[in-house]
C-alpha cells in the first residue's frame, strides 16, 4: 500500500470518528444560549465570566443563530461555560468512504455508458449484466487509484 492510501485511511479514520455527531442539530436558540440556559445561568452572569457585556453575550447568541459568529468566540464562550467547543464536518450519512464510493461508482457508470453508447452505434453493444461488472470493477479502480479529476465534473 503507498503511502498516498495510507495517509488517507488515516484521515478517513479520523473524520468517521465524528459521524455518531451527524444527527446532532443546532437547537433553535443556538447553543450558547441553550447550554447557559441548561445551566441555569443568566446572561450577565455569562458576560462575567467573560468579562464583557451583557449586550456582547446578547450579540453572540444572535450571531450564532444567524451564522455568523466565529469559532474562536464559540471556543471562549464554552469554556466560560464550562463547556468544551468541538467542531466538526461529518458525511450526512455512513462514513467518508461511502462518499468516495458513490463518487467511483458515478464516474465508473458515466464512462460505461459513454463506451456502451459508442459500441452501439457500431452493433457490439455488451449485455446489462457485463455492463454492470464493468462498472463495479472499473469503481473499485477509481477508487484505488483516484486520478486527478476523480471529483470533477460535479
Amino acid at each position: 500500500m503507498s503511502v498516498k492510501h495510507l495517509a488517507a485511511r488515516q484521515y478517513r479514520a479520523i473524520a468517521d470518528r465524528a459521524s455518531p455527531f451527524s444527527q446532532v442539530d443546532m437547537p433553535g436558540d443556538g447553543w450558547i444560549a441553550t447550554i447557559r440556559k441548561a445551566l441555569g445561568m443568566s446572561g450577565a452572569a455569562l458576560a462575567r465570566r467573560l468579562g464583557v457585556t451583557r449586550a456582547r453575550v446578547s450579540q453572540a447568541e444572535r450571531a450564532e443563530r444567524e451564522g455568523g459568529i466565529t469559532l474562536k468566540a464559540m471556543d471562549e464562550f464554552a469554556a466560560a461555560m464550562g463547556c468544551r467547543f468541538v467542531y466538526a464536518i461529518v458525511p450526512e450519512a455512513g462514513r467518508v468512504e461511502d462518499i468516495v464510493s458513490a463518487q467511483a461508482r458515478r464516474k465508473a457508470e458515466a464512462l460505461v455508458a459513454r463506451a456502451s453508447g459508442h459500441m452501439a452505434l457500431e452493433r457490439q453493444a455488451l449485455p446489462a449484466k457485463k455492463n454492470r461488472a464493468e462498472v463495479e470493477r472499473l469503481a473499485r479502480e477509481l477508487m484505488e487509484d483516484m486520478p486527478p479529476d476523480f471529483w470533477a465534473g460535479e
